[in-house]
């Protein structure tokens, strides 16, 4: 039924992956913002596995908050959500159920229709999400440019991090390690403020993909953090440069610290961590 509602692996060799990298469209987008530096209130859940439906209604609230305080011109400051999803499947405001390899009235999860933007996709333990609930017009009022700059926050994650060559794929929206996508974004925006963000892949079982044609696209894979690095482990030749393995904790703890650090840097944004517990929802 569909519901309307201190590890450091920078010493990983970048040539230890024989995947085919995608080439980058020839027009490249730089995404720091040369501005005074703004206040980001970070609300950390990183590490918890947060219902669908509740993190979705709770960013509707502060997209509301938000928008009263620009019509009585107060400061709207940009607010980021991280969390993990119990499993569930979400479709676009367009999405077809064409794209659901199951009856949808024997989902094997729930799926709710959403107003984002793309096709269906999956979430659940093990992948990180990002729900941005930023000001624009604090950026810049361009939502193809919003787009290219949590793609790039992303790439930057996988290279700075993981010493993993990402890219983007030209007519497509989501970071690509070859025939993989890793990450999927997919968002909304109503009078220039965005909600909805960016799903990371880390130690995510992909199995539940196989289910769905994610993201609408039929001759594309799924891959995640662990399953790359796991590849790279598999060769003798750099089995130990990334020994010991971390463990699916450390890397999820990894990934969320380098998603903040350059969520901060690209976006030019003053992260301040706010404290908010999983019975508050």
């Amino acid at each position: 039924m569909i519901l309307a509602t201190n590890l450091c692996f920078r010493t990983i060799p970048t040539t230890c992956t024989t995947i085919k990298q995608q080439k980058d469209p020839p027009h490249q987008l730089n995404p720091v913002i040369p501005t005074k530096t703004k206040a980001c209130e970070c609300f950390d859940l990183h590490k918890e596995l947060i219902p669908y439906e509740k993190a979705w209604s709770w960013q509707k609230q502060i997209v509301k908050q938000k928008k009263s305080l620009l019509q009585e011109h107060e400061d709207c400051p940009d607010t980021l959500i991280v969390l993990q999803h119990n499993p569930v499947y979400t479709m676009g405001t367009g999405s077809s159920e064409n794209y659901l390899n199951f009856d949808v009235k024997e989902a094997p999860f729930d799926v709710y229709r959403t107003e984002r933007g793309g096709e269906v996709t999956y979430h659940g333990p093990g992948q990180l999400v990002m729900y941005p609930i930023i000001n624009l017009r604090n950026h810049k009022m361009d939502l193809h440019w919003y787009l290219r700059t949590l793609e790039e926050v992303l790439i930057r994650v996988l290279s700075s991090t993981f010493s993993i060559k990402a890219s983007r794929i030209e007519g497509l929206t989501g970071v690509w390690v070859g025939n993989q996508k890793l990450a999927a974004i997919g968002i909304r925006v109503t009078k220039w403020i965005t909600y909805h963000g960016l799903a990371l892949n880390v130690t995510t079982d992909l199995t539940p993909f196989s289910w769905i044609v994610p993201c609408g696209l039929r001759h594309r894979q799924v891959g995640s953090i662990k399953g790359l690095l796991q590849e790279f482990q598999s060769s003798t030749q750099y089995a130990e440069a990334i020994k010991p393995f971390p463990d699916d904790y450390q890397l999820i703890d990894i990934s969320y610290k380098s998603l903040i650090k350059e969520f901060s840097e690209v976006f030019n944004l003053e992260i301040h961590q706010k404290a908010i517990t999983v019975p508050e929802f």
